[in-house]
């Protein structure tokens, strides 16, 4: 099922890591509106754009999770030795399950509920709500390394809020998959919108990507900064502005 939603998102690869040097999002005229089609954000079981193997992986017995975990330690004694190494030498005997216990945990968003995630909103609030320099680390989907930074969500409410660490556990459920920073950046701005129906949202995130660090270009001193745009943010140049001008602080 889809549906259609306004929205703005911006990508921007620099040297300089330093945001307020940036003219991201800071044109003074309306932006033009633009027709993303999407998945709906959540999903009548509380799953949120759920991959083909996301219902099975959430739905499992524990019989199953052994199966899984198991089949997935063969995977990584598979890789060890086409990469030239023993898997049976000491230092890296155990490296299979460990490896397949992290990836689990690196990718446990996948299988998360966003209704268990939100638990419940507040209500009677209308002014913006910032908060900034969240922690992510999520795993690049084309190269499964990781890319880390920090991402700084801002919404208006409709009158229903949500407990401030809720912005940061839905952003940790996002990073939580393989993922392309552009898309981690407009989920969670969806995921919001859908749960909360504010007036706008608002979210920007920079990172490193060790795929342009350790491989490819082989650039350590680049960031990343994607940005979502929804509603007010989208529509009104100086909410836009006042927004930006709370995360550079």
């Amino acid at each position: 099922m889809l549906t259609e939603i306004q929205s703005l998102s911006i990508t921007r690869t620099t040297s300089n890591s330093d945001l307020s040097q940036e003219t991201l999002l800071e044109t003074k005229a309306p932006l033009k509106s633009s027709v993303i089609r999407t998945a709906l954000p959540v999903e009548s079981d509380g799953l949120s754009w759920p991959s083909k193997g996301t219902r099975t992986r959430a739905n499992e017995t524990e019989e199953e999770k052994e199966a899984r975990l198991e089949k997935l330690s063969g995977a990584v004694r598979t890789m060890l030795e086409c990469i030239g190494e023993d898997p049976d030498r000491e230092g890296v005997l155990k490296t299979p399950q460990r490896y397949a216990k992290a990836m689990l945990f690196f990718t446990k968003g996948y299988e998360q509920n966003l209704n268990d995630v939100v638990n419940q909103a507040h209500l009677d609030h209308e002014e913006m709500v910032v908060v900034k320099n969240i922690d992510i680390f999520s795993l690049c989907e084309h190269h499964l390394v990781p890319f880390t930074g920090k991402i700084s969500i801002g919404y208006i409410p409709n009158g229903r809020v949500l407990g401030l660490s809720k912005l940061a556990r839905i952003a940790e459920m996002y990073a939580r998959r393989l993922q392309v920073q552009e898309r981690l950046t407009r989920q969670v701005a969806e995921a919001l919108e859908e749960i909360l129906k504010p007036q706008g949202v608002a979210v920007v995130m920079e990172s490193s990507h060790l795929c342009m660090v350790m491989r490819g270009v082989e650039k350590p001193g680049s960031s990343t900064v994607t940005s979502c745009m929804l509603g007010s943010f989208r529509q009104d140049p100086k909410t836009r502005e006042e927004f930006l001008s709370f995360i550079r602080r």
